[in-house]
C-alpha cells in the first residue's frame, strides 16, 4: 500500500511524462512514504478535510473504477500472470482490457441484434391484391 510510494513515484513520472501533483488512493495509503522531493497530496477514502468538490468528483470516479478493476482480476486473468517479465506484466494487462472491452462489445451487439430482430417483426406486412 503506502509503502511502495517511494519506488512507484518516479516510475510513474518517468512512464507518463509528467509530474504527478495528487494520489487518490484508498485508507491503506494514509501512511505513505512518498519522496520529500516530490510536493504531492495523497487523498484517501473517507477524508473530510481539504476535499474540494473537484477532488470529490475525482474520488467517486475512482469508486466507479475499483469495480471494473475487480471483474477484470476474478473474470479476465489479471489474478494470476503467467508471462514473464515487464513485456509480460504489460501484455497480460493489455489482453485482459482486450478480453474485458471484447466482452462489452459482444454484449452490445447482442442488444442491438435483438433490438433489429423485433422492428423487423414488428413491421406490418403488406397485402398483395
Amino acid at each position: 500500500d503506502g509503502h511502495t510510494q517511494a519506488s512507484v513515484i518516479p516510475d510513474m513520472e518517468k512512464t507518463i511524462g509528467n509530474e504527478i501533483g495528487r494520489i487518490l488512493a484508498d485508507a491503506g495509503y494514509r501512511g505513505h512514504n512518498a519522496p520529500q522531493s516530490h510536493k504531492l497530496r495523497v487523498f484517501t477514502a473517507g477524508q473530510k478535510r481539504r476535499v474540494t468538490p473537484a477532488i470529490k468528483r475525482q474520488m467517486r470516479r475512482r469508486s466507479a473504477v475499483e469495480p471494473v478493476i475487480g471483474h477484470i482480476k476474478n473474470e479476465h486473468r489479471m489474478g494470476r500472470n503467467y508471462l514473464a517479465g515487464q513485456q509480460g506484466d504489460a501484455l497480460n494487462a493489455i489482453l485482459a482490457a482486450v478480453g474485458y472491452s471484447f466482452s462489452l462489445l459482444l454484449r452490445w451487439l447482442k442488444g442491438f441484434l435483438w433490438l433489429l430482430i423485433a422492428a423487423l417483426q414488428s413491421q406490418p406486412k403488406e397485402l398483395e391484391a
